[in-house]
């Protein structure tokens, strides 16, 4: 039933372009807005004939009335083919086929939670970034998750380096990533640990928003205290991941491929989404918006995606016989500070 809607929207794509001008404006100013470059009038014409599709669907699933909304960003010139191969080759999160390591048990399903987390408005959450090119979305989340952990520990946010782990997390340094091929944040935080810490970002600033790696710079000093002694894996369950929460931001694997997630813009994404893990990001809260339970994730896609960097997914037993809303719930891990 979903192929034949989008071919319907790809004939009326087609109609647009050739008997109305309205989109035409519109699409002009997204085009200056990403600063989108055309290889060619047929690449032009190309892009033109997906962000009208775009658009006719956001019209279509904002005019439903769902707990959430969909709006044009950087990925507007996409179909849900090119979303997918983009998510593929620019995130690189290795599915985890092995046993857990540890698995969290230092609170119980009946821990008495508070009703809602937000590290975000406690001030323990660094500005969203953007990973650019790189498929280094596993090294954003490792950050994320000690840049809190180091912020709720010592009183001091600071943001620590994604490109120190994509140069140097390698199996030439003792790591087991693939820098902007991929990685998982499990072995970044070990890395970490038998790094003796990580350096700021200001230190080692991110530069691989090319797609590619660079090689590993040792002039930087860690920063003290930001050594990891152990990871807990979170136990797949929600009293679980808000137990964890609780305590600080959580590091979480998600699929992030589908076209809902690709145009997401506010509010708590209820829709179909798997758990094909795709996508490395940082969970840093959970609450409820209009009578729909949520967790709430930082995204490393700039803050022209989502609701300013952060997306809403929902949160509850019915999404995914209880993997969670795109599998929020089947990866997460935090690092433990020393």
């Amino acid at each position: 039933m979903q192929v034949i809607y989008f071919i319907i929207l790809a004939a009326q794509a087609y109609t647009t372009i050739s008997s109305n001008q309205e989109y035409l404006t519109p699409f002009e100013n997204w085009v200056d807005k990403f600063k989108i470059q055309f290889e060619s009038d047929i690449h032009l014409y190309d892009i033109l004939k997906k962000w009208i599709v775009n658009e006719l669907y956001i019209k279509h699933v904002n005019a439903e009335n769902l707990p959430y909304k969909l709006a044009h960003n950087q990925f507007s010139g996409m179909d849900q083919f090119d979303f997918i191969k983009y998510v593929m080759k620019n995130n690189g999160i290795f599915n985890r086929k092995y046993e857990r390591l540890r698995q969290f048990t230092t609170l119980n399903e009946t821990y008495l939670l508070p009703e809602s987390v937000d590290w975000v408005q406690s001030g323990n959450i660094t500005s969203v970034k953007d990973q650019g090119q790189c498929g280094s979305c596993w090294a954003f989340s490792t950050t994320g998750a000690l840049e809190g952990a180091y912020s709720i520990k010592y009183g001091n946010l600071v943001s620590f380096s994604e490109q120190q782990l994509v140069d140097c997390d390698n199996l030439k340094n003792g790591g087991k990533d693939h820098g902007c091929n991929g990685g998982m944040m499990d072995n970044a935080f070990y890395w970490i640990g038998n790094n003796n810490g990580l350096c700021e970002e200001s230190a080692y600033p991110y530069v691989s928003g090319n797609g590619k790696s660079g090689s590993c710079q040792k002039t930087c000093e860690q920063l003290p205290d930001s050594d990891i002694i152990s990871v807990i894996d979170v136990y797949e369950s929600d009293n679980h991941m808000m137990s964890a929460l609780a305590i600080q931001p959580v590091s979480v694997a998600i699929e992030a491929d589908e076209r809902d997630f690709q145009l997401y813009s506010s509010g708590v994404l209820t829709s179909k989404c798997g758990t094909n893990l795709d996508h490395g990001v940082l969970a840093v809260g959970y609450g409820s918006e209009s009578g729909n339970d949520y967790y709430l994730v930082k995204n490393s896609w700039g803050i022209t995606w989502g609701e300013d960097g952060y997306i809403k997914l929902g949160r509850g037993k019915e999404y995914n016989e209880g993997k969670g809303q795109c599998g929020i719930l089947m990866e997460g891990s935090y690092p433990v500070l020393i």
